[in-house]
């Protein structure tokens, strides 16, 4: 019997051709699919690298980290390179930790989405502290839309110490920016590794003043209230339950815009990758007071650590201890440089830097408000402006010294009729630079200090806006 008709030799050769066609297009679709996945698994790889540039020493403990080369909690920070060393070895084990710090492709993903609406912007109120930082903060903080942070650096410098000077100082710098990028990114898991103690679940009841930050304490943020559960930090107007993180995370990419004020951002020039960041619109506002007044609020504030100004001013000794006057010196003058970078503006910090004096603030509440908003290009809202008319027409300023009401048109040169002028005459010896660039004159003799038809303050105007 035969077999069946042959096909052609044409037709056999087509159906090959076929067949090795399809070989290669399975071959292709598997190497497409495995360059998606491996570009796909560094992109996390990435992101966690970034997330461990942030995390204390326990954590690098956990998974077998040699511990000379992380942060040594509680210890100094070894030198840049050293640091660097210590992010490559760290490297090889980030496959383990993404699932520790939560890093999923989901949420990759989403961070990567362009935001739809208007431009987010990204405001960074930078002082030091007794400058009133925590009043003007205030002015972002009342703003509905605005996603505000108070002090969430206080946490670093609790955690990891650095010694002052050298590469210590510089990698401190270099932690708090890094921090800053993440939480201006709304990666606020990046607090858990320094709050102490740890938090669990992503839930603490240990965030630092989380009753001065409005997007910490309403909905859904604000948890119901649990009993026997005490929070360190709790809200001012409502009880809530203990910080979720993740609650607060996705709270801040809600919001179109994001604030937050920090004391310990000390040099300008270490923001500039955060200025050049495509993620992120940066606007930076340095809040300055008289140095003067600032010692004077400290040594009331801090009185413990102002031991040795009180007993040099109480026994009348002639000399200061030096180091104290390096100290207020050095404090200064960074001050200043960061000021003069920003009025130099570098193209990198054009149109994104601000430099506002407390007492401008002080005596013209509302009009500096304005001008803020509109350099950080945020619309100003009348809950804002209601807030800034009812807390700084008080008929005396509220106790604390934290406190954010004030009679601002008064309270700003309160300090002047109780500094005895020795006191004066040090910090003006020390911070003269920097007094004369913020347009504070000084003071030639006690009467010229307490005599209220002097003025202390030279008018400045717009020229603080750059």
């Amino acid at each position: 019997m035969e077999k069946g008709l042959s096909l052609p030799q044409d037709c056999r050769d087509f159906v090959h051709s076929l067949r090795m066609r399809g070989k290669y297009a399975l071959f292709l679709a598997f190497v497409v699919v495995v360059f998606v996945f491996i570009e796909k698994e560094n992109k996390i790889i990435s992101r966690v690298s970034d997330k461990l540039r942030q995390i204390p020493q326990t954590l690098a403990d956990a998974n077998s980290t040699d511990p000379a080369l992380g942060l040594a909690e509680n210890a100094s920070l070894l030198s840049l390179s050293e640091l660097d060393s210590a992010f490559s070895q760290l490297q090889s084990r980030l496959r383990n930790l993404s699932l520790q710090l939560g890093v999923e492709e989901e949420e990759e993903a989403e961070a990567e989405q362009r935001r739809p609406g208007p431009p987010r912007r990204h405001v960074l109120l930078m002082a030091t502290t007794r400058t009133g930082s925590s009043f003007v903060g205030e002015f972002f903080n009342q703003q509905g839309n605005i996603f505000y942070l108070f002090e969430p650096l206080w946490h670093i410098e609790r955690t990891v110490s650095f010694e002052p000077g050298g590469a210590s100082a510089a990698g401190s710098a270099l932690v708090y920016r890094d921090v800053l990028k993440q939480l201006f990114l709304c990666d606020l898991y990046v607090l858990e590794h320094f709050i102490t103690p740890l938090p669990e679940d992503h839930l603490t009841q240990f965030m630092f003043r989380r009753g001065s930050s409005r997007s910490l304490c309403e909905d859904p943020v604000c948890t119901p209230f649990v009993k026997k559960v005490f929070e360190k930090y709790h809200c001012k107007n409502r009880r809530c339950g203990p910080l979720n993180v993740t609650l607060a995370a996705e709270a801040c990419r809600r919001k179109e815009h994001m604030a937050l004020k920090a004391v310990r951002i000390r040099q300008l020039e270490f923001l500039q990758p955060l200025a050049e960041d495509p993620r992120l619109d940066l606007r930076v506002i340095q809040l300055v007071r008289d140095p003067r007044a600032v010692l004077a609020s400290r040594i009331v504030a801090f009185a413990g650590k102002y031991e040795t100004w009180k007993k040099w001013l109480a026994e009348g000794e002639d000399r200061l201890r030096e180091e104290e006057v390096q100290r207020l010196r050095g404090n200064c003058e960074s001050i200043r440089l960061s000021a003069e970078l920003g009025l130099r503006q570098p193209a990198w910090l054009r149109g994104r830097y601000m430099l506002v004096r407390y007492e401008d603030v002080a005596r013209r509440p509302l009009q500096k408000a304005r001008e803020m908003y509109r350099f950080a290009g945020i619309p100003l809202t009348p809950q804002v402006e209601d807030w800034i008319q009812k807390n700084t027409q008080a008929a005396r300023d509220s106790s604390g010294i934290y406190s954010t009401q004030k009679n601002s048109s008064e309270q700003f040169e309160k300090w002047r009729f109780s500094m005895p002028f020795k006191l004066a005459q040090v910090v003006q010896a020390a911070c003269g630079p920097a007094m004369r660039l913020f347009g504070y004159k000084l003071a030639r003799d006690a009467a010229s200090l307490t005599n209220r038809s002097v003025s202390l303050l030279e008018e400045r105007g717009t020229f603080w806006v750059t």
